[in-house]
């Protein structure tokens, strides 16, 4: 079964745009867990423009699924995985300035920064992931590398889904056959919605966990949350989701 983590990032974004504890992350990754989530994803950044700090401490009592924290390896963010000691740790090479994560690891060139990380955070009791783009030498280097999974950054699917699906999936087919090969577990995120999910997960039906928050959240502005989280959830079937 494919696990269904909630990224609650833009609930804390709609928070600190007015201050005070409104909409509450904690409640919004409570109640997502209720009605029927496998995981809670958050990704900190420095400047804290959505999570904090704070919240991770906050969520980490109360997340009682799969928390999946995600960030690029800084001392802080080392720090912090070692006292909440997660589920699983993604390592993202976002910039500090990153809008988004938009682009997955080079194993290849960070192949020595990347396995002293992923060694680290495995002697924690971490289930370590790196973010990847489809790449067969970047996924091959990163089961040299040692880490548990692979999360494979599915912008460019989302991307070219709408002009030729076949097209959008194919390099990602391979890449999830690959990983699979070397006794990688795989994930994927990112621009995933209920349009594109099921073709991606009816094609690599072993995925291990999907991260999903901008599209989930917005769409749960019309149908409500545990409506949305269903219909997601729906989509991680052999039959075509609806809605």
């Amino acid at each position: 079964m494919t696990k269904l983590s909630v990224n609650v990032n833009k609930v804390a974004t709609l928070r600190n745009s007015r201050g005070g504890n409104i909409p509450d992350v904690v409640k919004v990754a409570i109640d997502c867990q209720k009605f029927g989530a496998e995981g809670i994803t958050i990704h900190p950044r420095p400047d804290q423009r959505h999570i904090r700090y704070s919240d991770v401490y906050d969520l980490q009592s109360k997340v009682n699924t799969e928390f999946n924290i995600e960030g690029n390896p800084n001392a802080d963010f080392i720090s912090l995985i070692g006292k909440i000691r997660p589920t699983q740790v993604t390592l993202v090479p976002d910039a500090t300035d990153a809008l988004t994560s938009d682009a997955g690891w080079n194993t290849i060139i960070h192949k020595e920064f990347l396995t002293d990380i992923v060694g680290r955070f495995q002697s924690m009791g971490v289930r370590t992931s790196i973010f990847v783009d489809p790449i067969p030498e970047i996924i091959r280097m990163a089961s040299q590398i040692g880490t548990d999974r692979v999360e494979l950054y599915t912008g460019p699917y989302a991307e070219q889904f709408k002009q030729d699906k076949e097209k959008a999936v194919a390099p990602y087919v391979e890449a999830a056959k690959l990983a699979k090969n070397l006794g990688l577990g795989i994930n994927a995120g990112h621009d995933l919605n209920l349009e594109n999910l099921n073709y991606l997960y009816i094609n690599i039906p072993w995925l291990k966990e999907v991260s999903i928050g901008h599209s989930l959240i917005c769409d749960a502005l019309y149908l409500g949350l545990e409506k949305t989280i269903k219909a997601y959830k729906d989509c991680l079937k052999a039959s075509a989701c609806e809605v």
